[in-house]
């Protein structure tokens, strides 16, 4: 039995008192400093874990001047804050153990966008792929890219003065920037944009802290400018802090802008942007060049640059291995073909864009004769004109420190030097030294970046865990400094310094005086974000060796015990689970909720945290048994007595658990594969080893195996559940939204059709081709009872194909169990039905599987408890019917419109191979179906029938599946593959969603064109 675990949730009196008198002053946001959300905002993307004392939510904008007005007054001036966006910094750069200011929660809303001039106003809390798709419509776009883009704010890319892809051609953030608004700690909120000299003369005359500024920056713009021209290096990519040679922009006007971006926060809190637009290209066209080695790869850019490239982006062969291993792979492999028995070492991606088509054939073909030309370690290259596959091989691209973040062992890349920038005609020379230093410490490590902007990602796996190898993170940034200066280059060409900034005190020399008393001027006692960019006067800054590394924690916890949640103690904090795309199906409960800890990165935080706990105690979860009867007092006792204040750390950790959907998008979309449905289970079984089980769980554990009984009655099932008494007892049980039985017996229409229910002994009897024209079809719970139409309907569609459909005894799947965290009965019941699936697949019949969420448990869930050989093959019906598509019908063209398919998340994240398979069967049966891009539905099995997640349900549901089925074709030119989905359809939208395969059978009925065999 697990005990109670503290929770530690007491914060020091100043912080107490300052968030108290917060609140009195009328702060309309949250207020917490609870030990789960201290835990999931003490890390970022970075190899730091600083805990916060609190986190604030300001709702808008007057709440932040509450909130520096506030800690202006004399009484908390021992008191710090930090902005934080949306915590996807690599260097630690939001990161505190005071009070946290969560900028993205609330603050999120885009204000205006002019189209005819070219701007936008947003909050803070945008994120730059969110103003992207506002846009879209008019051909305009937010240009400064980089790889986090559907998660990352546009406060958080002022803060770090962002850039990546392109910024040869579009610049950095702050080049985009046209005015800021922006909350100094006196409380001044300041609309800071250009301004003239009489603008300037005026400004500095003010008597407050905006005034004290803008006079020391314009004095130190005079009287320091040949110090600043000669410290600031000619780069693409100087991303330094306070930049002070960009003061004055092009028309020779004082921008106040040019310091506050890449400020990161330690200036003044930056609340809304106007920021300009730029018009989308209307041709593109990307060419992927392979190369013998990766040196060549770096060597050739210089070249490739002359031919009016827009960006070259490189990749080594160590990301490009691990992509093979991922999902986007199949999206892009036919534009990367390996070379022989020897892949290509390296790769440059060089895109070009035009106004005009022949423009764009003007560049190709000169960039064709050039490479036709060879030589330069070349081996090939692929063009890639339609824009959806270079958006997939930039996605590519995008994920490349999620590819290394996955990379198996002990030893993962981190990122401490992953983003250094030196003159691009030096970048081939500086990695060669880079890489030695490397070498001779034997690490292994990744390569990626912008070869054009001479920035390179490089991160070496280390284990963090590993005291010695957590020095060599001082010690490599020692010399990758030094290396950095050699070649006139920068520690911190992208990602901003956060705890490297104790390296600026020696790169600026006589002019970090000055911007001491930058800081000193926006924040004379080191308030904000301090330790970072500058410290004034009497402070210092914090060094990279100082601040506790996730790694320090992880250690804590027993070998044994890491090596068994290792899908939960890997994850790297990348926050692909963030993003903020609707119609993507990552993660349902964190778009819903915007509660960090209602997500992936989230979920893994809190289950470190749980196991450092219990490790403490000296318990591993894994050894604890399930509760017997001797334990049901204690465990009754204890639920009892417990209250929602408890501070009982496990009950925080089961309220973001109980937040899941189990829809497994985690799984197929996180780049380090971390599974949430896993340990969520594997946390459940224990958590109830010391609280009871609510009746609930008790009663949907046993549903499968209850069906069979209740389908002979269906007509009094249903009127009892479904009654004003029955609804009521459902609801007090926790239960909402219950279908109905089917009323239709499906073995007996089945076998009035020449359906029979398979045995090994009757599919050995078979000959061997009527073994091979045969399938058994496998039955789920739920589509067995509630829509047997379904499973009627794809038995018919066998049949008119030409096969023989066959029945699986029907046979609880167990998937509930596992949702549920019962293990020990999962076990049981995926052992008893995998031998009985095995023996008839041993027959050389395929199994085919109907609802996609339950077939493909059988590949996850059943894997990893019975062994990949134990568990049975079930393939998808979408799978079965490519694998011969060979043998079916082929028919023309169907006249009118296209249908579009909206597949359950998890086929759509865990199967991504099958989307194509379902458009190809259409095709070839002549019906055009095309993939809708599409979130969750919200039902996702138990998660949309509990009364207690149904708002959050129909809130998902309306995030993406509501707004696509309320356009004009609506279910009529829409299937859907999951039995959860189309009940949420049904259940919300009153629409009847058909089944693919229910489509392709109104098709083969309409034309006539088989027989039933």
């Amino acid at each position: 039995m697990i005990p109670a675990l503290q929770a530690r949730t007491t914060s020091t009196p100043l912080v107490l008192d300052y968030l108290t008198e917060l609140r009195l002053r009328g702060f309309e946001g949250e207020i917490t400093h609870s030990h789960a959300d201290r835990t999931v905002f003490a890390t970022d993307n970075s190899i730091y874990q600083l805990a916060p004392e609190a986190i604030v939510f300001p709702r808008n904008e007057t709440d932040v001047v509450r909130i520096a007005k506030l800690i202006g007054d004399a009484r908390f001036r021992r008191l710090q804050l930090t902005p934080r966006g949306g915590g996807t910094g690599t260097n630690g750069q939001s990161l505190t153990d005071a009070v946290a200011v969560d900028l993205s929660r609330h603050m999120n809303n885009i204000l205006e966008i002019n189209v005819e001039e070219g701007w936008a106003r947003v909050q803070a809390g945008v994120v730059k792929d969110q103003l992207n798709a506002a846009v879209a419509g008019h051909d305009l776009f937010f240009a400064p890219e980089l790889s986090p883009s559907n998660r990352a704010t546009i406060g958080g890319m002022i803060a770090t003065d962002a850039s990546g892809q392109g910024s040869l051609l579009y610049g950095k953030t702050r080049d985009h920037v046209l005015a800021l608004d922006a909350v100094l700690l006196d409380g001044t909120l300041w609309h800071s944009s250009p301004m003239d000299t009489q603008q300037l003369q005026s400004g500095k005359s003010r008597g407050d802290r905006v005034g004290r500024v803008l006079q020391v920056l314009d004095r130190i713009r005079q009287e320091d400018a040949r110090l600043i021209d000669a410290t600031f290096p000619k780069l693409n990519r100087c991303v330094t802090g306070y930049d002070l040679i960009h003061l004055c922009d092009c028309q020779g006007r004082f921008d106040l802008n040019s310091v506050l971006c890449g400020a990161e926060g330690s200036l003044a809190f930056v609340t809304q942007a106007k920021v300009k637009l730029t018009r989308v290209p209307r041709f593109t066209a990307l060419v992927n060049i392979r190369y013998e080695t990766f040196d060549a790869a770096l060597r050739d850019a210089s070249e490739l640059l002359q031919l009016e490239a827009g960006s070259i982006e490189t990749v080594d062969a160590m990301v490009l291995g691990l992509a093979r291993q991922d999902s986007i792979w199949l999206k892009v492999q036919a534009y990367f073909p390996d070379d022989a028995q020897d892949p290509a070492q390296g790769i440059n991606m060089v895109e070009f864009i035009a106004d005009d088509a022949a423009q764009m054939e003007e560049k190709l073909a000169r960039i064709e004769s050039a490479l036709a030309r060879g030589g330069r370690g070349r081996r090939g290259y692929t063009v890639a004109r339609d824009p959806a596959a270079a958006a997939a091989i930039w996605s590519m691209r995008k994920r490349s420190v999620g590819l290394l973040g996955n990379m198996q062992g002990e030893r993962r890349p981190m990122p401490f030097v992953e983003d250094t920038v030196v003159p691009p005609e030096h970048l081939a020379d500086y990695i060669r030294e880079f890489r030695a230093l490397l070498d001779r410490r034997g690490l292994v490590y990744g390569m990626f970046g912008h070869v054009d902007a001479g920035c390179l990602h490089v991160r070496p796996a280390l284990d963090m865990k590993d005291p010695a190898q957590e020095t060599l993170v001082r010690e490599i940034s020692d010399e990758v400094f030094a290396l950095t200066r050699k070649y006139g280059g920068v520690l911190w060409g992208e990602h901003g310094k956060g705890f490297r900034s104790a390296y600026a005190k020696e790169f600026f020399g006589p002019l970090y005086a000055r911007m001491q008393e930058i800081k000193a001027a926006f924040d004379p006692h080191n308030q904000l974000n301090p330790g970072k960019i500058a410290a004034p006067p009497g402070h210092a800054l914090t060094h990279l060796d100082q601040v506790p590394t996730r790694g320090q924690f992880d250690r804590q916890i027993p070998v044994v015990v890491r090596q068994a949640n290792e899908d939960a103690l890997h994850c790297n904090g990348n926050a692909a689970c963030f993003n903020f795309d609707p119609d993507d199906a990552m993660c349902p409960s964190w778009k819903a909720t915007r509660d960090r800890k209602q997500s992936p990165k989230g979920r893994a935080s809190l289950m470190r945290e749980w196991l450092r706990l219990l490790s403490h105690q000296g318990i591993d979860p894994a050894a604890l048994a399930e509760p017997g009867w001797r334990q049901l007092l204690r465990r009754t006792r204890n639920t009892w007595r417990s209250r929602p204040s408890d501070a009982d750390f496990s009950r925080e950790v089961k309220l973001a658990m109980d937040g899941c959907l189990s829809c497994k998008s985690c799984v197929g979309q996180c780049p380090i594969k971390v599974d949430v449905p896993a340990f969520r289970a594997r946390f459940l079984q224990a958590y109830h080893t010391r609280y009871l089980r609510p009746a609930r769980d008790l009663l949907v554990a046993r549903l499968e195996s209850a069906l069979p009984l209740a389908a002979r009655m269906p007509k009094l099932v249903n009127a009892v559940t479904h009654s004003p008494i029955g609804q009521a007892v459902a609801r007090r049980l926790g239960l909402v939204a219950l279908p109905a039985l089917d009323q239709v017996n499906l073995r007996d229409v089945l076998a009035q059709r020449g359906v029979r229910v398979a045995s090994p002994g009757a599919l050995q009897a078979l000959t061997a081709e009527e073994r091979r024209r045969s399938v058994v079809v496998v039955q789920d719970a739920f589509t067995t009872h509630y829509e047997t139409s379904v499973v009627l309907d794809f038995c018919e569609l066998l049949q008119r194909l030409g096969f023989r459909p066959w029945l699986s005894p029907y046979m609880p799947n167990g998937k509930p169990l596992h949702v549920l965290g019962m293990l020990k009965e999962f076990q049981e019941v995926a052992t008893r039905h995998a031998s009985v699936l095995r023996a008839l697949a041993e027959t050389g019949v395929s199994l085919v599987g109907v609802d996609p969420s339950m077939t493909l448990t059988f590949r996850s869930e059943y894997v990893k408890a019975l062994g990949p050989e134990a568990a049975p093959k079930v393939a998808l019906a979408q799978e079965w019917l490519a694998q011969h598509l060979n043998e079916l019908p082929k028919l023309p063209a169907q006249p009118g419109p296209s249908w579009t398919l909206l597949p359950h998340c998890t086929e759509r994240t865990n199967a991504p191979a099958g989307m194509a398979d379902w458009t190809k069967v259409a095709q070839h049966l002549g019906v055009e179906l095309q993939v809708g891009a599409s979130g969750c539905c919200g039902m996702a099995g138990l998660y949309g029938h509990q009364r207690e997640n149904r708002a959050t349900s129909q809130a998902i549901y309306n995030l993406s599946w509501g707004p696509i089925l309320s356009r004009p074709e609506g279910a009529h030119q829409t299937v859907a593959t999951g039995y959860s989905c189309r009940c949420q359809a049904q259940w919300i939208s009153e629409l009847q969603l058909k089944h693919p395969v229910q489509m392709l059978l109104d098709v083969l009925r309409t034309r006539k064109s088989t027989l039933i065999r």
